[in-house]
């Protein structure tokens, strides 16, 4: 389901509203309809609002794209799945600005599409790193304002990473090792967030979320890390040491993810940071299987809780009356101003 490799078979599967609909259907009732109020399983459609079914015992209508990232969205469905599809399975990424030109839509239509689909990219419940894992940090340039990135203009934002080392032949995180070398291995899944300084806190919070307890940490030597309680610690204190020789995997993904951010977006922003970096872990961790991404994509939508725009921006809506009272109580003495829509924070 919803497997396709190519253009032409995901045009297949999905040729209409129909066809989309039926897939969400699906993934939202795997057993059939079951009514969120009373629990009976007996609806029927509306020919005037497709995506809405109405229970035959209590009268409650549900939608389809209730509680998913498509929450109360006037696009068509087929605008949906084509964005998730070239999100999914591109290589190296969709920017809003190409988004914008492959949709057909308007660019704040592609810019949302693309800042909702990203916070559906995180699963939840997703199992945290286990078994051998190196966690680093890395400074990362950000663009300032409106120019273009350069190094006369480009601020820094500090990333903590962390990747499984895996065994290549048994394909877990628990490699073989001979003194203080780990034997054929390969990076696993990471985990990426940006940070406000190398604290002892900001480590801590960072590795407690995402590594399972017990794991070896194989680290810098860094001073915040032996403070961690119930996990082991390997360093390697690099000193005049290239830091991609002590810690491989770590450092190529901090390097493919500044290559990416560069080469997509031409540079990120500060505000969203975390979003895109999301975007980069589950890219990286389904770089093998990037066919099945769209509907894992989709699968975790439907469990993800919905974001409107002002959300996005963190912003109160004017027209939900979200101001202060005080600004509403100057409302009449203050000239109006035209609404601000924020920029987006990177272009490509």
């Amino acid at each position: 389901m919803a497997r396709a490799r190519s253009l032409a078979e995901f045009q297949k599967a999905f040729p209409d509203e129909a066809s989309c609909s039926a897939f969400l259907f699906r993934r939202r009732w795997p057993d059939g309809f079951v009514c969120p109020g009373c629990g009976k399983r007996r609806a029927a459609t509306l020919k005037s609002r497709p995506r809405l079914y109405e229970c035959l015992e209590c009268g409650r209508q549900t939608s389809i794209t209730a509680g998913t990232a498509m929450h109360r969205s006037k696009l068509p469905l087929t605008t949906w799945f084509w964005a998730a599809h070239l999100m999914a399975t591109h290589s190296n990424g969709m920017s809003a600005r190409q988004l914008e030109d492959q949709l057909g839509v308007t660019y704040k239509t592609a810019w949302l599409l693309t800042q909702k689909l990203r916070r559906s990219m995180v699963d939840p419940d997703r199992e945290p790193l286990e078994g051998v894992v190196e966690v680093d940090q890395a400074e990362i340039p950000f663009r300032e304002g409106d120019t273009f990135l350069e190094r006369g203009n480009a601020g820094k934002i500090l990333v903590i990473g962390a990747v499984e080392v895996i065994d290549r032949d048994i394909n877990r995180a628990k490699p073989r090792r001979k003194h203080a070398k780990y034997l054929d291995t390969r990076s696993g899944r990471i985990r990426l967030a940006a940070i406000a300084d190398n604290s002892a806190a900001s480590i801590e919070a960072f590795v407690r979320a995402n590594v399972k307890r017990g794991a070896t940490l194989i680290t810098d030597g860094h001073a915040s890390y032996p403070g961690l309680i119930g996990y082991r610690h390997d360093p390697r204190i690099v000193g005049k040491m290239a830091g991609h020789v002590a810690l491989p995997w770590i450092h190529r993904a901090f390097s493919l993810m500044k290559r990416w951010s560069l080469g997509t977006y031409h540079g990120l922003r500060r505000k969203h940071v975390d979003s895109y970096l999301n975007e980069f872990v589950f890219r990286y961790n389904r770089r093998f299987h990037r066919h099945v991404s769209f509907e894992t994509l989709l699968g975790l939508a439907a469990h993800y809780e919905p974001m409107n725009y002002w959300d996005i921006i963190k912003r109160d809506n004017p027209r939900k009356g979200g101001q202060k009272l005080a600004a509403s109580q100057n409302h009449a003495a203050n000239p109006a101003r035209p609404l601000h829509i924020e920029e987006p924070e990177a272009t490509g």
